[in-house]
């Protein structure tokens, strides 16, 4: 199964925009390591700047972000393979370690839906 590990970092703290040596040492080890093991599909940051496309009814309206309702936006991600939740929450853990230095910051762990999944419901 796929899984998407999502780290969140607040939008106003500069020190978890700006990667450090440090940071980037630990981030390489891990990447390296889920490689090793087979595990990693992809990995990358993501800028702070940004838009949000919203939709209410008919109405679409998209603003300057990365989002302006939230507090914590997403810095980045990592596309793994893992048999199950409990393994993904478990790489998880040992990714939120990499960000040793940023005082809050949060780890999401999403299931990616797989063709298979949606398959039963597509008409034929």
């Amino acid at each position: 199964m796929r899984f998407m590990l999502m780290h969140r970092v607040q939008e106003d703290d500069n020190a978890s925009w700006e990667p450090n040596p440090e940071l980037v040492e630990r981030m390489n080890a891990f990447v390296g390591k889920l490689t090793a093991d087979g595990v990693m599909l992809g990995a990358e940051g993501v800028q702070k700047v940004g838009a949000v496309v919203r939709r209410r009814g008919t109405a679409i309206r998209s603003v300057d972000g990365p989002f302006a309702e939230a507090k914590e936006v997403v810095g980045g991600f990592l596309l793994i393979n893992a048999k199950d939740l409990a393994e993904a929450t478990a790489i998880a853990e040992e990714y939120i370690t990499c960000f040793a230095g940023v005082e809050e910051m949060s780890v999401e762990v999403r299931q990616v839906v797989e063709f298979e999944d949606i398959e039963p419901y597509l008409t034929k």
